[in-house]
């Protein structure tokens, strides 16, 4: 009886220890799932950052297209700073009939890279030209358009919209097809066809003249530029440079060696608005100074008594030339009539004026004079003058 109730009670210590390993690993196993399963202290996956909303759009009608100009967002809507550029979406929709945005009707548009927005920024701003079909708006001239952008650090959350700004589309001149450039010493002479017709094929009516933008290239993107100007690499951006109500300018406002991008824009009176055309087709030149310099004028030559006894020199001199980019001048000396001679002016003279010091008594020279520009043009030599060299008294 002893043996049997002594087995019970081994039996009764087993089953309670094994309950309690039990109860033991079930309860890490618990404490074990919880920590799997964000547990405070442990690290979460980070929440994509949101850009804050772009704030100060603005619009306006630009050829058959619409130039959209805003700042882009450099911060989340946490104050952090973002660590790239994000994406932007240009979306578009119609106004509703009392003028407020149609949200129903918004559409994206055009989508720009966040890789790719740099290329769109000038000026701190991004600028960008939604195009519109010119049938549409000749369907409906006067119609409106309504934008926003917004922006993506990441595609599963986007920024706010920004403000909407509603645009008005019109008809506008057909684009010019090419603009000839013509380089002179004094400007860069541009021409081009009048336009006859609307973008759409329409006569054209409410011309009010033309707009000249000039920018700088970087030479190495000219040949790029000239098939498509979003290629070009500019030094500075393409700005208004003047207004002709001719179909040709004269720019005498530049510098030769740069490389130059210009385009020309028709523009039209409506509602008392003008309005551009599109870009003519660029037109890109580097002028290069191939101009001399006038020929000097008004030489006068004098014989002199020299430095040492019996010595003579001849004294020369000439009007000054009024070249802006004049480095000197050169004299030149020859023993035969109608042919220039020999240099003897090594370097550049910076005064119109020069002593020769080493004729010889009993010699007939002819001197002539020259004028150098900054790029290394010579002009013609100025009329030659004779000078007689007495012979010594014995």
């Amino acid at each position: 009886m002893e043996l049997r109730n002594l087995r019970k009670s081994v039996s009764r210590h087993t089953e309670s220890a094994r309950t309690a390993s039990f109860g033991f690993l079930a309860s890490g196993l618990v404490f074990f799932l919880a920590a799997g399963c964000g547990a405070p202290g442990e690290p979460t996956p980070p929440t994509p950052p949101i850009p804050v909303a772009v704030t100060d759009l603005a619009a306006h009608q630009v050829g058959d297209g619409v130039q959209l100009i805003f700042t882009l967002p450099a911060k989340s809507v946490t104050g952090d700073r973002l660590a790239a550029p994000p994406a932007v979406e240009i979306v578009r929709g119609t106004p509703k009939p009392d003028g407020s945005p149609d949200a129903k009707s918004f559409r994206v548009v055009y989508t720009i890279p966040g890789s790719l927005v740099e290329n769109y920024v000038t000026e701190e701003h991004v600028k960008f030209i939604d195009p519109v079909a010119p049938a549409e708006i000749r369907a409906r001239p006067g119609s409106s358009l309504v934008y926003v952008v917004r922006t993506r650090a990441s595609q599963k959350r986007a920024s706010a919209n920004s403000n909407a700004v509603l645009v008005r589309m019109f008809p506008v001149p057909q684009a010019i097809a090419h603009v000839e450039a013509r380089v002179t010493e004094s400007a860069i002479e541009l021409n081009w066809a009048a336009p006859a017709h609307t973008s759409t094929g329409d006569p054209l009516t409410g011309f009010s003249g033309y707009r000249i933008y000039r920018g700088e290239l970087d030479p190495s993107s000219a040949g790029a530029a000239a098939s498509d100007l979003s290629k070009a690499k500019w030094k500075s951006p393409l700005t208004l440079l003047a207004t002709s109500d001719e179909n040709n300018y004269r720019d005498s406002l530049f510098d030769f060696g740069k490389t130059y991008a210009y385009t020309v824009r028709s523009v039209v009176l409506v509602e008392g608005n003008a309005l551009e055309s599109a870009d003519s087709a660029p037109a890109i030149v580097t002028p290069r100074d191939t101009f001399p310099p006038a020929a000097p004028q008004n030489l006068v030559a004098a014989v002199l008594s020299g430095a040492t006894p019996g010595s003579v020199l001849v004294d020369l001199s000439w009007s000054i030339n009024l070249e802006t980019d004049l480095a000197g001048y050169r004299v030149y000396r020859s023993e035969q009539q109608d042919t220039r001679g020999a240099l003897i002016t090594p370097d550049l003279l910076l005064a119109p004026a020069y002593r020769d010091t080493s004729v010889e008594p009993g010699h007939r020279y002819w001197y002539s004079a020259t004028a150098v520009d900054r790029a290394g043009n010579e002009s013609d030599a100025s009329p030659a003058i004779a000078v007689d060299i007495a012979k010594l008294s014995p």
